[in-house]
């Protein structure tokens, strides 16, 4: 062990102040461990001295072995003829180390075996003589165990071992620790952990020893990192330290194991990292994309990326895919406009995060730009680089001392290209600043990846923005364009499709001008929505207006109107394929409380609609309406509440299998009519009963100007959702006065012709309308000489006077007029040719008792004359 005051257990050199060796050793001194017993032999081989410990150790007492043979005191009889020829040999001078057995008491067996070590030496007589010296086996047998044990630990163990005196300087290391800070091990004898760790891990490494030595608690897995000679990376040890006790128990000093815990930390930090980047990515696929607006993407992506991933980061798109090019630029030379759609930072003295910054004139990726500011980045710079390739590129970062920079921040920036089907749609830079890690091989991938997965969801934006563009262009331009004109009724519509975040539906409304100055009104919904239900809702449209103008009752339209939607969508083998989605609401599907739906075929094979039609004639002021699973109409009159009409429902367009019936109202005049889509007066915020309560409510005050009840009731009502499109047909009944209407019946005889032609150029002679009294004459004369030769019964004529000026001749004939071209030769087969000629419109249609066949005139301008009858005769000749 080691002497007084000197930890490696050398007295000091010579000439050197001189410890006080002659003292009491300090507390551990081998004989704790070992039991060590004296006795002498003299001349005559007999025992001269005892020792008190020999006495202790082989259990004989002084007075018992003074004077005997030592053979004969302690050591087995089997062992005596060879135990006195070793002495007889020691007495002659020679010396002797062995084990020999002994006993504790006289006369018994070996109980013990000891290494005795007999030596030579005289008496003051200067005789022959022995001392001898007993240790007992089995505690040398541990000692020699320990310090195998020892041996093994400081020269073989892979952990690094040392031991600390109770001054805190190190006694010994092993090869380990010699290895790890280099040297021998015997160098680092009398260090203290300020010779081999940075200031502040030994201060903490030695205020940790004092605590074990003080306290005696020991400290587990305490973390100490330093630096190891010739190793950039700096390494970290776990060290667990336990105080030391001698065979006394009092304290010797404080051990150490310490293992390098630097791999395991490595690999910690990979995990966690790993752990990181894949929670990031979950909370990415989570959010990303929930949007269809492409700034919303852009701002979401950079709200997972900050400060998760990097300190601040931007996302610059493509101008033209903002502008709503077809094809965004791609992977051109990368000197495109681009337009900064998103910036997001962590850092206070971020210079990018003040909005309003203006573009650097050089366009450098360096420099500040604004968010909304509109640049392009140099053909050399990597930001170019990325766009052109395709391809993750490393900005580096510049010192600058002349402000907030960003060179002056930021250390490490990745400039990635937002990349979507082979189609560069824009560029994200991930930047980090002084005090984060900078990026590594993972980080980019990782990079990659989230800038890979936002540009989808742009992508798909883009793409949905193109579709909900075309659907809403083509839903628009088969809308009625402008303000709808109608005889008798003041018109006033609203469309307003769904919000950016829905796709354009298949709502539509209608104004239809019908033979007598009647009016059909519609107002449909095709289920579903994108660019197929706008198309099925205009393929339905021209169908209704198709059908309106053969002037069929509003029950029949809709019957041929549910035989063409059954065929929407069809293969092109008579099936139709599966293009109905699920009725959104009770209302749309017909379910009211008047009837359940059951279809008769497989709705998931045509495509489903809703529509209401009416037809209003301003003479009679009655209005006819055929419902085919649509909302009822609302009708207000002056002074009374709003009114949903008892109209029977009926089923959806494109069941089929159940006729439609239909109902007629007379209307008085100043009456409100509106008719609406279930986007108006539902939504998931409230249910269908609330929404047209609240309807109703709106339309309470329907005295003022018919644009401004539009406006009230969009304002009034939760129009504001954009979960479907909004269409509102509002009409306010004004009939046609009697003064405007002629109406007269003649007898079926040839005079008739005559009278017809009087009572014609009377009335349009009180109306002021002279200029059409030739034409209008020669007209009526046509239509009732018809009527007399191919049809009977008696013949009515009627002439209304509105926008136009309309003739109407009646009689009870079923038979359609039908015009031909006459040959030179005939004398006639002329008229329905002259009509055709002469008037801006003419047809025929059923009554319940007959046909009437019409014509129309334009009425006089002032600026243009009508048609002369007179070369309208000679034309045909």
């Amino acid at each position: 062990m080691d002497g007084p005051g000197d930890p490696g257990g050398h007295l000091p050199a010579h000439g050197a102040q001189r410890l006080p060796v002659w003292q009491s050793s300090r507390p551990g001194s081998l004989y704790d461990y070992i039991r060590v017993a004296s006795f002498s032999l003299g001349p005559d081989g007999r025992i001269e001295q005892w020792s008190e410990r020999a006495a202790d150790m082989l259990g004989i007492p002084a007075r018992h072995a003074v004077g005997q043979d030592p053979i004969e005191a302690f050591v087995p009889p089997e062992l005596h003829e060879g135990g006195r020829r070793k002495v007889s040999e020691i007495l002659d001078g020679r010396e002797w180390t062995g084990l020999v057995p002994y006993r504790r008491s006289q006369g018994g067996d070996a109980d013990g075996l000891a290494e005795i070590y007999l030596m030579p030496s005289r008496n003051a007589a200067g005789e022959r003589a022995a001392v001898c010296l007993i240790v007992d086996v089995r505690a040398m047998r541990g000692i020699e165990t320990d310090l195998a044990a020892s041996q093994a630990v400081f020269g073989q163990s892979p952990m690094g071992f040392t031991l600390f005196n109770t001054d805190l300087k190190l006694l010994r290391v092993n090869e380990r620790f010699a290895t790890v800070f280099g040297g021998p091990a015997g160098r680092y004898r009398g260090l203290t952990p300020h010779d081999f760790l940075p200031r502040p891990e030994a201060e903490r490494m030695t205020a940790a020893l004092r605590r074990v030595l003080e306290t005696g608690e020991p400290v587990a897995e305490m973390q100490v990192v330093g630096a190891v000679p010739g190793e950039e990376e700096r390494r970290r040890w776990s060290v667990s330290l336990y105080r030391l006790h001698g065979a006394s128990g009092r304290p010797i000093g404080v051990a150490a194991l310490a293992a390098d815990v630097t791999g395991r930390r490595r690999a910690e930090r990979e995990a966690a990292n790993a752990r990181r980047n894949l929670a990031l990515l979950n909370e990415a696929g989570a959010r990303i994309g929930n949007s269809l607006d492409l700034e919303t993407t852009a701002r979401t992506l950079l709200d997972v990326a900050v400060p998760q991933f990097c300190d601040l980061a931007s996302v610059d798109l493509y101008q033209g895919l903002l502008a709503g090019d077809e094809t965004p630029p791609g992977m051109s030379d990368g000197s495109a406009e681009l337009r900064r759609v998103a910036f997001s930072s962590a850092v206070s003295d971020a210079p990018l995060a003040t909005a309003g910054r203006r573009t650097p004139e050089d366009g450098s990726p360096d420099g500040p730009v604004a968010v909304g500011a509109v640049h392009r980045y140099p053909f050399n710079s990597p930001c170019a680089a990325a766009l052109r390739t395709g391809q993750a590129q490393i900005v580096p970062g510049r010192e600058s001392d002349d402000g907030p920079e960003l060179g002056a921040v930021v250390h490490s920036t990745l400039a990635v290209p937002m990349v979507a089907r082979d189609t560069v749609v824009g560029l994200v830079q991930f930047s980090r600043t002084k005090g984060s890690e900078p990026f590594g091989e993972r980080d980019t991938a990782l990079a990659v990846e989230l800038a890979a997965r936002a540009a989808v969801c742009i992508d798909n934006a883009r793409l949905y923005r193109r579709e909900h563009e075309r659907a809403l262009i083509l839903q628009r331009s088969l809308l009625p364009p402008g303000d709808p004109e109608a005889a008798g009724l003041d018109i006033a519509c609203r469309y307003l499709p769904g919000t950016t975040a829905t796709e354009v539906g298949g709502d539509w409304f209608d104004v239809i001008e019908l033979p007598g100055h009647r009016t059909a009104l519609v107002v449909g919904d095709v289920m579903g929505r994108g660019l197929r239900a706008a198309v099925a809702m205009g393929e339905l449209r021209t169908a209704v207006r198709t059908l309106a103008l053969l002037d069929l009752e509003p029950a029949e339209v809709l019957s041929a109107l549910d035989e063409i939607a059954r065929g929407l969508g069809g293969t092109g083998d008579g099936r139709a394929s599966a293009r109905a989605p699920r009725p959104r609401s009770g209302a749309a599907a017909g379910m009211h409380e008047h009837g359940a739906l059951t279809p008769a075929a497989d709705l998931s094979e045509v495509y489903l609609a809703t529509c209401v039609y009416a037809v209003y004639d301003p003479i009679t002021r009655r209005c006819t309406f055929a419902n085919a699973g649509h909302l009822p109409p609302v009708l207000v009159e002056d002074g009374e509440d709003a009114l949903l009409l008892d109209v029977p429902p009926g089923m959806p367009l494109g069941v089929g299998g159940e006729p439609f019936e239909e109902i007629e109202v007379e209307l008085p005049d100043g009456a409100l009519l509106a008719l609406y889509t279930d986007g108006l007066v539902e939504s998931r915020h409230h249910p269908l009963d609330e929404g047209l309560q609240a309807f109703r409510r709106a339309l309470s005050d329907a005295g003022r100007p018919l644009e401004d009840v539009c406006d009230h009731v969009l304002s009034a009502l939760d129009t504001s959702h954009g979960e479907d499109d909004i269409a509102l047909l509002m009409a306010r009944v004004h009939g046609l006065p009697k003064d405007a209407v002629g109406d007269w019946s003649l007898a079926p005889e040839a005079r008739s012709v005559a009278r017809a032609r009087e009572l014609a150029r009377d009335q349009l002679t009180d109306w002021g309308l002279q200029d059409l009294v030739d034409t209008t004459e020669l007209l009526v004369s046509e239509l009732v000489t018809n009527a007399l030769r191919h049809g009977h019964g008696d013949i009515r004529l009627r002439l209304l006077l509105d926008r136009t000026l309309v003739c109407e001749v009646w009689d009870a004939d079923l038979a359609q007029p039908r015009r031909r071209r006459a040959r030179d030769t005939d004398e006639g087969g002329r008229g329905l040719q002259l009509v055709g000629l002469l008037s801006t419109g003419w047809g025929s249609r059923r009554t319940p008792r007959g046909k009437t066949v019409w014509f129309e005139l334009a009425l006089p301008d002032g600026d243009s004359a009508p048609a002369d009858p007179t070369e309208a005769l000679l034309s045909m000749f």
